[in-house]
């Protein structure tokens, strides 16, 4: 009986293990001080100065890259964020906003690179996309995370076929689940 319970409580200890290795978690570097840091661009471009001073966290594709005295602007093109604070892949973007970091990065490492940022908002500026008139989102980045795409090819499941022909040495021969059978010859009529 006690050899049982052991076992029990082995292998819930190994289930819950499993299911916490499986949890999503919001890397260190984009943690921020506020469990809940403001996400909806929308609602904070209604009226920025009701959130100037509050933690945010936004992610998205670096679109520009301007080196100022003692900082770095980053144009960021937001997208929704997933449960790991990534942006999401192949969502329209939410607005523009800007966010800027102190000391220099290298445009050539940024442009074009996914990014996710937080720290407080610190207001809104004019700007332009294009020639088109765009009011963009401020903030102070006291953390920012890159991220790097990777490419998994999943081939889609294939049906299993008994009779499944295989051509092996050319026209000569075919494989089936029988062995190496040769092709039939051509004849003529004379």
């Amino acid at each position: 009986m006690a050899v049982q319970k052991n076992v029990i409580k082995g292998i819930l200890a190994g289930t819950f293990a499993l299911m916490l290795s499986g949890c999503v978690t919001v890397p260190d570097a984009i943690k921020g001080s506020s469990p809940t840091p403001q996400q909806d661009l929308v609602r904070v471009m209604s009226a920025p100065q009701l959130y100037v001073g509050q933690e945010a966290r936004f992610g998205g594709k670096v679109v520009a890259v301007q080196n100022q005295q003692g900082k770095t602007r980053l144009e960021i093109a937001t997208v929704p964020l997933d449960s790991g604070a990534r942006p999401t892949l192949g969502e329209p973007s939410r607005g523009r906003i800007y966010a800027d970091v102190n000391g220099f990065l290298d445009p050539v490492d940024f442009r074009g690179q996914l990014v996710t940022v937080v720290g407080p908002i610190t207001g809104a500026v004019d700007g332009k996309i294009g020639n088109t008139p765009y009011k963009f989102m401020v903030m102070q980045v006291t953390g920012y995370k890159r991220w790097h795409l990777t490419q998994q090819v999943i081939m889609p499941p294939q049906p299993i076929d008994p009779w499944f022909m295989v051509v092996v040495a050319g026209p000569m021969a075919t494989v089936d689940g029988a062995g190496i059978i040769p092709a039939p010859r051509e004849y003529k009529l004379l």
